[in-house]
């Protein structure tokens, strides 16, 4: 197969996709190189949200601005360390520990992003995860070959403006494409 960089693209799940981790997922590639892909399930909340989160990991929210944020869902990031926390969020910034997705969108796994986040509000655009999706190196290659997702150019409308329930749905119509209207299994001609 030839090489692929789906770094900044969305993976959807087809419908015949019978793993429960990602059924029904819509996942944001975070980096995608020859040693393999990670990414984020954005569609897919848990029973927590970001003040229960934040309650957890003791650190407080301090100001107006951040405690409007406390009602945002945590997302099961995928099955990849589950007991850490990533966040996508836009614009980069300058944290510890921060994959540089574009010169828009970045993805951090230090706590610093969450202490920010809890005393001034920013970065205002984010998605938290726990966990994440990952591949190893030609992994996510077979089995876009197998015909387990289709992929496209990520939005970032999609990611920080619309609800979860939104985001799969607008992510195909992007492909204009109707979820429901999906074939349980594809060929190749």
């Amino acid at each position: 197969m030839n090489s692929i960089n789906l770094t900044d693209h969305f993976l959807i799940a087809m419908p015949a996709m019978d793993d429960p981790y990602f059924s029904k997922s819509l996942i944001y590639i975070a980096e995608h190189n020859d040693q393999g892909a990670l990414g984020i399930i954005v569609n897919r909340p848990i029973n927590m949200n970001l003040a229960t989160l934040f309650e957890k990991i003791d650190v407080p929210f301090e100001s107006v601005a951040s405690t409007n944020m406390a009602n945002l869902p945590v997302f099961f990031g995928g099955p990849v360390q589950t007991d850490r926390g990533f966040v996508l969020h836009r614009p980069v910034g300058e944290w510890q520990s921060t994959l540089a997705v574009n010169q828009d969108v970045g993805l951090t796994s230090s706590r610093d992003v969450l202490q920010a986040v809890a005393r001034q509000g920013q970065p205002h655009e984010i998605v938290v995860t726990i966990g994440y999706s990952g591949w190893g190196a030609g992994q996510l290659e077979h089995e876009l070959a197998q015909n387990a997702w289709l992929t496209v150019p990520a939005d970032p409308h999609i990611l920080f403006d619309l609800t979860y329930e939104e985001r799969l749905p607008s992510a195909m119509e992007i492909l204009g494409i109707d979820f429901t209207h999906l074939a349980e299994h594809a060929g190749h001609a």
